[in-house]
């Protein structure tokens, strides 16, 4: 609901709010402007010693002002001569005239209104009022993603538009809740919903005397002309006149003869907040929170950019369901726990098949469990596992709202993961845990499917129309990826005396048959991931990039598995011939900006995605090595290579363990071991940890490392909440 509340009102006012942040970025400068151009107060000066330079080369005098811009200004009528005009404050000579630019007035008026009278004003206030939504709703989102809202300020990980988004946000939010709620305010003001609280005026009698000299007046004497905001001259023609002097404390009534306070009328409450908010949303009189407030507001149409480019990524990933009818009209509800959005495509697959069978079927994600979803006679949960054993992104809320919720549907949860990984589908076995502890009848033992099975996806649907009294066929063909050519450039070859084979394969992009000319590659980076499709195989397999579009060559490790279609089809690849590979962003996996340093641990194959990034390295950031392999005389990955990288700095050390080796067998955690004192030295001074390589080694890996930050009050865990641990364990 919140990313909702958060996304649609965005798309829906994208134009209006970018046109509103524009105009007032534009304004904004002018602060800036206005300090840099208009002549400064001297400190020293009244607003009596102007008023009487003034009058003397004006007779017809009747206001001074100080503008919001810091332009003095003497309005006057002089008989056959009349005008406004821009004094200087140092000696009160006049400066020509005063004229607002025809360029500021027109953006002015498309800020405020859109050039469309009250009636674009109340649009503008509805834009301010969905720019606080949007303001709010993204900070909450931005928290719950980092972990909460002390973690508000953690690096934000994603996709080049997830981390646009965010860090944008991130330092516009103060900025646009500023003007937001300003701007509220003063659309209150001007459609009268502000109480009003006029001070009443006392009714006072001048002396009615001859005026004095202006210069000499105690009551104009004593205010400072950077105080100032009107003084507006008696009447010549009515000798009980007085002047009245406006300023930020109030008005005061002063006898043109004598010069005494008649009276003083103390600014209210609501003139004072007035001010503030007119400060605080314009900047003037502020330059410096006016240029941040134009910073926040040119962030707006790149916000609006980037969310769109979400929304619809989000929208084009999720498959189309037809006839999904409201949850209250269902007598089966499917929900969804999905990261990748794969496990959606499976939903839509059983929706249909449902929908066939003659029911009534509503499907959202697991996040939108509602009481109406728990009054529906049957409950399908189809869940995938994130991480280790945690919540996918469309059901991290599922758990805690399932239990403020009413109702006991029959369900059946569906569990989807990799039985590699040993928390095979943690997640949905917590699902079905906490909805048997409700008391929800079963309809179906949890089931779990490994790998996006068909067939067991198939069974399953099998198992559930058994159960419903019909047959339910589920076959589910997923959508293949968008794919590109390429072909292999070269390899090297190494671990074959020791029985583990290991190849380092180089792609590029197939020359154009027509023009000769070199293709393009994907953009990628090191630490993303290339999805190779092998023939005969709809399931694509996903290997750790060692090079980035910049080297010119797509670059993987390979270690051939004893039975592994794609491991075998790769490692009998020959020069020229060609594989189908899409590129998967993991920018989780990259060094942190920065110049702190980098611990880099991996073993094996896992040294693919390390050797990109020492090789990206160019700056020379301290960046440390440590990785393990069989035997140093048979599969030394990346040998040479790395020792290039020591002489030209941009690796700092490298520490290997061979574990095969009769001299010096040892494991890449035996050399963090004995390395704790100069690792714990580089964690205290900041440094991010990156693991890549087989799940038993970086479980070996994390326990060798939790004694060494221990005495630094740390622990693995929040390292890797703050992006300080990050692993790419297969």
């Amino acid at each position: 609901m919140l990313r909702r509340l958060h996304g649609l009102p965005g798309i829906a006012l994208a134009l209006a709010l970018a046109v509103t942040a524009l105009s007032g970025a534009v304004l904004s400068v002018q602060p800036a402007l206005d300090r840099a151009t208009v002549p400064a107060i001297p400190a020293a000066a009244s607003v009596a010693d102007v008023a009487a330079q003034v009058a003397a080369r004006h007779p017809g005098v009747s206001a001074i002002r100080l503008r919001a811009d810091g332009s003095l200004t003497a309005a006057f009528d002089d008989g056959g001569r009349r005008g406004v005009e821009r004094i200087d404050p140092a000696t009160g000579a006049g400066l020509g005239p005063y004229a607002v630019s025809d360029t500021i007035r027109f953006i002015t008026n498309l800020h405020r209104a859109f050039l469309m009278g009250d009636a674009g004003r109340v649009g503008a206030a509805i834009g301010a009022l969905a720019m606080l939504g949007l303001s709010l709703s993204g900070l909450m989102l931005l928290a719950r993603r980092l972990g909460g809202m002390s973690a508000l300020l953690r690096p934000i990980r994603g996709t080049p538009a997830q981390r646009w988004h965010g860090e944008l946000g991130r330092l516009a939010a103060v900025g646009l809740l500023l003007s937001s709620l300003t701007g509220l305010w003063m659309s209150a003001g001007t459609f009268g919903l502000l109480p009003e609280t006029v001070a009443t005026t006392p009714a006072v009698t001048a002396s009615g005397g001859a005026p004095a000299p202006i210069g000499t007046l105690t009551g104009l004497n004593t205010v400072k002309l950077r105080d100032l905001r009107e003084l507006t001259f008696p009447d010549p023609a009515d000798p009980t006149d007085v002047f009245t002097l406006v300023t930020a404390d109030g008005e005061r009534l002063v006898d043109a003869a004598t010069g005494a306070t008649l009276a003083m009328t103390p600014a209210t409450t609501l003139e004072r907040m007035n001010d503030l908010v007119r400060t605080l949303h314009t900047g003037r009189g502020a330059w410096v929170l006016g240029l941040f407030l134009g910073l926040a507001s040119a962030m707006v149409p790149v916000l609006g950019g980037t969310g769109l480019v979400l929304w619809l990524r989000r929208r084009a990933a999720r498959p189309r369901i037809d006839a999904n009818v409201p949850a209250r009209a269902a007598d089966t509800v499917i929900l969804v726990g999905s990261e990748g959005n794969s496990t959606w495509g499976f939903a839509g697959t059983l929706h249909k098949a449902l929908v066939a069978a003659g029911h009534k079927v509503h499907t959202a994600a697991m996040n939108d469990v509602s009481a109406a979803h728990l009054a529906a006679p049957r409950l399908l949960v189809l869940a995938a596992t994130y991480g280790e054993g945690a919540a996918p992104q469309s059901a991290r809320l599922f758990l805690s709202r399932l239990a403020d919720l009413p109702g006991q549907p029959a369900v059946a949860v569906l569990g989807f993961g990799d039985r590699s990984f040993p928390h095979f589908c943690r997640f949905a076995r917590n699902v079905a845990d906490a909805l048997d502890a409700r008391g929800c009848p079963r309809l179906l033992p949890m089931k779990r499917v490994d790998r996006r099975s068909p067939q067991e996806f198939a069974q399953w649907g099998h198992d559930l129309g058994d159960v419903l009294g019909h047959d339910l066929t589920l076959t589910h063909v997923a959508e293949p990826p968008k794919t590109s050519r390429l072909v292999l450039a070269g390899r090297e070859l190494y671990g074959e005396a020791v029985g583990a084979p290991v190849a380092i394969l180089r792609f590029t992009a197939p020359v154009d048959p027509r023009t000769g000319a070199p293709g393009r590659l994907p953009a990628f980076e090191a630490g993303d991931l290339v999805g190779i499709v092998p023939p005969g195989d709809a399931m694509p397999r996903f290997y750790s990039l060692a090079s980035s579009t910049r080297d010119g060559v797509l670059e993987i490790c390979v270690r051939l598995r004893a039975g592994g279609l794609c491991s075998t089809f790769l490692h009998g690849l020959l020069p020229g011939e060609g594989i189908d590979a899409f590129i998967r962003e993991n920018p989780a996996f990259r060094p942190a900006k920065g110049r702190g340093p980098l611990i880099l641990i991996g073993a094996g194959a896992g040294i693919g995605p390390l050797a990109g990034f020492v090789r990206a390295n160019a700056a020379g950031r301290p960046v440390h090595l440590y990785w393990g392999g069989r035997s140093a005389a048979s599969d030394f990955l990346y040998e040479h290579e790395l020792a290039q990288h020591l002489a030209e700095r941009r690796l700092t050390t490298l520490r290997t363990a061979f574990s095969r080796d009769a001299d010096e067998s040892a494991y890449v955690q035996d050399r963090i071991a004995a390395d704790a004192p100069r690792l714990r030295e580089l964690v205290k001074q900041g440094a991010q940890i990156l693991v890549c390589g087989g799940r038993d080694m970086a479980e070996a890996v994390t326990r060798a490392l939790e004694p060494v930050v221990r005495p630094l009050g740390l622990d693995l865990p929040t390292l890797k909440s703050s992006g300080r641990y990050v692993e790419d364990v297969y």
